[in-house]
């Protein structure tokens, strides 16, 4: 089925799942992953990821920029700084102006630091960047991120790698009512359930790695991956029933036979 499409800046998707780069046995088996569940749009963390050497071993080489829509990420930054840098080698390196800011703040919890995100984004935004930060499930940081200029937020479900699922729906729901930009869940989606409840709070898309990468079969999880965010986005364009306390039959009342 055909899904509506949504715009990042000026880049324009129909694919509501953004699938991650790390932790696959080979670039291969990226490739296969990135095809199964349907994404656009792969992203590479580039202090971690070999983008130089001959060809045929970088991962850029099966995981084509001319198929995907490659989005550059500054994991392993703990600094404002280090991130502004970091974004800068990948937009010359790759030619886009698309990143994935990240400014990690705790190295055990691998939480972002609020204050280096705003403050990295604030001079990203300036310098022509289309910045999509990795923040916490906080409505006033995504609030400030949006009024900088930010095209989206991506707040947490849980901690990167964790696999927890989303951990706080209320505060996602806040988020949601109190910005205009799309909303990308990102990290601790861990089976395709998680993936399913953050479409159907009314997330625009999910940005997932280890969720696929660490599954026992990455394959048939890519695949359930696309399935279930396909069917939470369709789950919210339909509207649930109303939750209710008691019991509402089925069928009509009025009218039953007497015996």
């Amino acid at each position: 089925m055909k899904m509506e499409s949504y715009s990042l800046g000026s880049h324009t998707f129909q694919s509501r799942l953004i699938i991650g780069s790390g932790k696959y046995e080979s670039f291969e088996q990226n490739l296969a992953c990135a095809e199964a569940s349907g994404a656009e749009m792969v992203t590479v963390a580039l202090r971690r990821t070999k983008l130089d050497g001959p060809p045929g071993t970088r991962l850029l080489d099966v995981v084509s920029p001319d198929r995907f829509t490659i989005l550059p990420n500054t994991a392993g930054c703990f600094t404002a700084e280090d991130a502004i840098t970091t974004a800068r080698l990948g937009r010359e390196l790759l030619n886009t102006d698309l990143v994935k800011l990240e400014v990690i703040g705790d190295e055990r919890t691998l939480f972002p630091d609020v204050a280096a995100t705003l403050e990295a984004a604030k001079i990203l935004v300036d310098d022509g960047f289309t910045v999509l930060p990795y923040i916490t499930d906080d409505p006033v940081s995504c609030q400030r991120l949006e009024a900088m200029g930010c095209p989206a937020v991506m707040p947490l479900a849980a901690p990167i790698g964790s696999g927890l699922g989303i951990r706080n729906p209320a505060n996602l729901r806040i988020i949601l009512e109190t910005v205009q930009v799309p909303v990308i869940v990102d990290a601790g989606v861990g089976t395709a359930s998680d993936a399913a409840v953050a479409m159907e709070l009314g997330a625009t898309a999910v940005l997932m790695n280890t969720g696929i990468a660490g599954a026992k079969d990455p394959l048939k999880m890519a695949t359930a991956m696309k399935h279930a965010v396909e069917a939470g986005r369709l789950a919210y364009e339909a509207g649930r029933m109303p939750r209710r306390l008691y019991a509402n039959a089925s069928s009509p009342l009025d009218g039953v036979a007497s015996f």
